[in-house]
């Protein structure tokens, strides 16, 4: 399917202020880039470079006053993720080597602190897809999605004490469960088509039957239509802006669109 995906925001800064960005996302296996557009109002020098966990980054130093930021792209992504129940673990000496890292406990995923409770969900099930699949299930039935009850500094075991969170705190509990069964998990930034209320979205990778595959807690079903624009550990690796110096959010609009392959030919011809 074909997706029109845009980002709007505002950010003031009360002094110059360096930040690094991950708003452009990459072709990859699951989805290819069609076209895009990244403006800056006003415009300032930008340099890019890739980090260690292959995510698109741009630096760039937001002047005193007020930015405006536009992200506009047409991607070509999955209808549907694909779904492997009979999937298998992978043992940890047959894992590839750039998998290990997503094992470790991280700053939000304290997955050394989650084995009893992984086991306990993930029950009799199958080692592999079917484990993370159980957790994924629980999660997404027994937490309540709720904004409010969590900010930066929130992990997987506070989420899992308040029984609510969004879509990222969801995305850690799953994370650190399934490392704690040792199936290496990564988070997933970026869009997802008709998610409601629109905005941009975490989920979650496993790896498992020598693959990745997407898992989301929030949703009641597998679903397609996802423009990813980084991985990471946990919500520390992948964080749309980080800034080194005050900088304070305004408005923030996101859409999501299918569109039909003519129209972007049209759109390409303007």
């Amino acid at each position: 399917m074909r997706l029109h995906a845009t980002c709007r925001m505002t950010v003031n800064a009360s002094s110059d202020c360096p930040v690094v960005a991950m708003l452009r996302p990459r072709s990859g296996d699951a989805q290819w880039m069609v076209s895009e557009r990244y403006e800056l109002h006003p415009w300032v020098t930008t340099t890019e470079y890739v980090d260690s966990f292959g995510n698109l980054c741009q630096r760039l130093k937001i002047p005193q006053g007020e930015m405006r930021i536009e992200v506009e792209m047409i991607m070509e992504a999955d209808a549907a993720i694909a779904v492997a129940p009979d999937a298998a673990a992978v043992p940890v000496e047959d894992l590839p080597s750039d998998a290990l890292q997503y094992l470790l406990q991280s700053r939000y995923c304290p997955s050394d602190k989650m084995g009893e409770r992984a086991r306990r969900i993930a029950g009799d099930t199958r080692p592999g897809y079917a484990q993370v699949e159980a957790i994924r299930q629980w999660i997404h039935t027994n937490l309540q999605y709720r904004y409010g009850v969590s900010d930066g500094s929130t992990d997987a075991l506070d989420t899992l004490n308040d029984g609510a969170g969004v879509c990222r705190d969801f995305s850690h509990v799953a994370i650190g469960m399934c490392r704690a069964l040792r199936i290496p998990a990564r988070l997933v930034v970026g869009y997802l088509h008709q998610l409601d209320p629109m905005d941009m979205h975490a989920w979650f990778e496993a790896f498992v039957g020598g693959r990745w595959y997407t898992f989301d807690a929030t949703q009641d079903q597998p679903r397609g239509g996802r423009i990813v624009l980084a991985y990471g550990r946990d919500a520390a690796d992948v964080a749309f802006l980080s800034n080194y110096g005050p900088l304070e959010m305004g408005d923030m609009a996101v859409t999501v669109e299918e569109i039909s392959a003519d129209a972007t030919d049209a759109a390409q011809r303007c």
